[in-house]
């Protein structure tokens, strides 16, 4: 029985140390594992719980400009929208881009005035053309659409007056990526069929509410400035017609600073409310 008790007791002791010599092995290779590593570089890194959807970028969304002004279409004037200000008057540009059009856009971007610039098509069949455009739209101007040819609506048949618009507005997207937002029809004249055409297509369709750039007597930019600034049709909210002309050209930069001593601010075309 003493013999059995001594041969249980030597084998526990012989398990022990076989059990011992194993830890101090594996604790062994392990820090020569780490060593190995951190002399070859490689950082040991602990995994890292992320939570769901952490780290995924997400869609940033456009800013959308407020909207500010409401066209009023009896005389085609913009009213304020809330607090907006009253006083103020829209800049637009008509048979661009001609000749002008890029030097009137440099000249109302370095004085801070927004502006619309309504497009014929067939300025835009020459490279120059589709690169004036792009010109204007890359200093931010938004493009509006006044028909192919500067055809009168009015004597043109229902098909002739649907490739005037839309051949416009898929030429305009060609060249700058979006369609155009408001429309303006050659002498203003407007038919049945143009205005649900021109809504169905998203347009806000404008004329305006005064201009004198085409009249032979104010082919002169002195006295084209004298007329627009005084002028008995300036009004709150007033729609003023320019075109891609010489005249009309030299003359912005007096117009901008009588407006301005007049007490008026521009309203910018991304305010205006459009077609919902």
């Amino acid at each position: 029985m003493v013999i059995k008790l001594k041969l249980i007791k030597w084998f526990v002791f012989v398990a022990l140390v076989l059990v011992l010599s194993a830890c101090t092995v594996d604790q062994e290779k392990t820090k020569v594992d780490k060593e190995s590593k951190e002399s070859s570089g490689v950082a040991s890194v602990e995994p890292i719980e992320e939570t769901p959807g952490e780290n995924v970028e997400q869609p940033v969304e456009e800013e959308k400009q407020e909207v500010l002004y409401e066209l009023n279409p009896a005389n085609w004037t913009f009213k304020p929208i809330g607090d907006a200000s009253p006083k103020v008057i829209l800049f637009t540009i008509d048979d661009a881009p001609d000749k002008y059009a890029v030097e009137m856009a440099t000249t109302l971007k370095e004085l801070n005035v927004p502006a619309i610039f309504f497009v014929n098509g067939h300025f835009l069949d020459s490279e120059k053309g589709k690169s004036d455009l792009k010109a204007i739209h890359d200093m931010g101007f938004l493009i509006g659409n006044h028909t192919q040819t500067h055809a009168n609506l009015k004597n043109s048949t229902e098909d002739k007056q649907r490739e005037e618009i839309l051949k416009v507005n898929e030429t305009v997207e060609a060249i700058i990526g979006e369609k155009p937002k408001f429309f303006r029809a050659p002498f203003g004249v407007n038919t049945d069929f143009s205005r649900a055409l021109v809504q169905s297509e998203g347009m806000l369709l404008m004329n305006w509410t005064y201009g004198y750039d085409w009249e032979k007597q104010y082919m002169d930019s002195a006295k084209l400035t004298d007329i627009m600034l005084n002028t008995e049709y300036l009004t709150n909210g007033a729609n003023l017609l320019m075109h891609d002309r010489k005249w009309t050209s030299e003359a912005l930069r007096g117009m901008v600073e009588g407006f301005r001593e007049k007490g008026y601010d521009f309203i910018d075309p991304h305010t205006i409310k459009g077609i919902e």
